[in-house]
């Protein structure tokens, strides 16, 4: 056992000590162990300032010294079950990683990425409408790496509004915030219903964004994230097994994909590269951020597309909101908001130029040189 495990075994061990002494009414010694386990979780913090439980040990202090607080006062005080949960006083409620409404997007809201898209196709919506043409299984595990701002999340989101199936949606804070020293079993847990929901006919698509965070290589790993990348391993290997027919599929997005544990990589079949947009893409998003906006004839969409060279989708967005704004502030500042029967002026070509002067793209191209490079190394479309 690593030292990261030991003194987060040691935490979880003078909480449950505090809890019992509560239950026998002993309010004092319950208050010492607490703030032992304090201790103990502020210490690992210290020592592992990057590890992304960190969150989780910070939430369980602030809710020990409330316990603490209400320990030494002389009001009555709730049950510390009532306060404090444990690995047995409650099952994981998976209802904050499931998809309960579709989000309104759908393929054509998703300008050019054809590549993932083909992907999507062949792994989930053509195995999904007929396995019996699948003999030899289908891929379940896609990454899509790419540069922020590219349509990656988007990409998921459509595929929920595509098929009939659950969609569960989850990141690193989501998986690793419920329980001290027993995240693995969040994981497991997610898994597990993601194949009653599969083996009761529907498909169940598993998200997880910014996966980098789970499944990344780092020089310091703490306890319980050692036990997460395990457990995601162990999971994946159930699904991706060849023998079995299930329509569980893991989906994971991620900004750096050279930091992923090749364990990790091996196990998604599908690695798909979604770059930024070239120009016949931003033409297409420029149409669709174009629907609700009014313009003067003078605006060439064209001429647009070749001075937004480098753009992300995001920066594409930015780029006609922040336009749209400045006509807004021009029309608050000539006094015209007052009536209101009056409307801002039409975007001109002249209010995007002097939005672009101001703005520069936000992924560098040594980023997407790196991007380039790892395609070339693991690319499997």
């Amino acid at each position: 056992m690593s030292a990261s495990e030991e003194l987060e075994s040691l935490a979880v061990k003078y909480a449950k000590e505090a809890i019992e002494l509560e239950r026998k009414g002993s309010k004092r010694l319950a208050a010492t162990k607490y703030q032992r386990a304090i201790e103990v979780l502020l210490k690992l913090c210290s020592l592992y300032p990057a590890a992304p439980q960190n969150k989780v040990y910070t939430e369980h202090v602030e809710a020990y010294k409330k316990r603490i607080q209400e320990l030494q006062s002389d009001e009555p005080i709730a049950h510390p079950m009532d306060s404090t949960e444990t690995r047995d006083s409650k099952t994981i409620k998976l209802d904050q990683w499931v998809l309960t409404e579709k989000p309104d997007i759908s393929w054509s809201d998703i300008a050019d990425l054809e590549r993932p898209k083909r992907a999507i196709e062949e792994s989930i919506i053509f195995p999904v409408r007929r396995p019996d043409l699948f003999p030899l299984g289908w891929p379940r595990g896609i990454l899509f790496f790419g540069p922020p701002g590219c349509g990656k999340t988007l990409l998921a989101a459509a595929i929920a509004s595509e098929i009939k199936g659950m969609f569960f949606c989850a990141d690193a804070a989501s998986l690793m915030s419920k329980w001290l020293g027993e995240s693995e079993r969040n994981v497991s847990q997610l898994f597990t219903k993601a194949r009653e929901v599969s083996e009761n006919g529907q498909p169940a698509i598993v998200f997880i964004d910014e996966i980098d965070s789970l499944m990344g290589v780092r020089g310091e790993e703490v306890g319980g994230e050692v036990r997460v990348r395990n457990q995601f391993l162990k999971e994946m290997d159930g699904i991706l097994d060849k023998n079995k027919k299930l329509h569980v599929y893991l989906i994971g997005a991620t900004n750096k994909p050279w930091v992923l544990d090749e364990p990790f990589i091996r196990r998604f079949q599908k690695r798909i590269y979604v770059p930024l947009p070239d120009v016949k893409a931003r033409m297409d998003m420029f149409q669709i951020y174009s629907q609700n906006l009014k313009f003067q004839n003078n605006v060439d969409f064209a001429e647009l597309a070749r001075r937004t060279e480098g753009y992300s989708g995001g920066d594409i967005r930015d780029l006609f909101q922040s336009t749209q704004i400045k006509v807004v502030r021009d029309f608050f500042q000539r006094g015209a908001a007052n009536d209101l029967n009056a409307i801002p002026d039409p975007i001109t070509m002249e209010d995007f130029e002097t939005i672009i002067v101001g703005r520069r793209p936000s992924v560098s191209q040594n980023i997407i040189k790196r991007y380039f490079d790892w395609d070339e190394s693991f690319k499997a479309s």
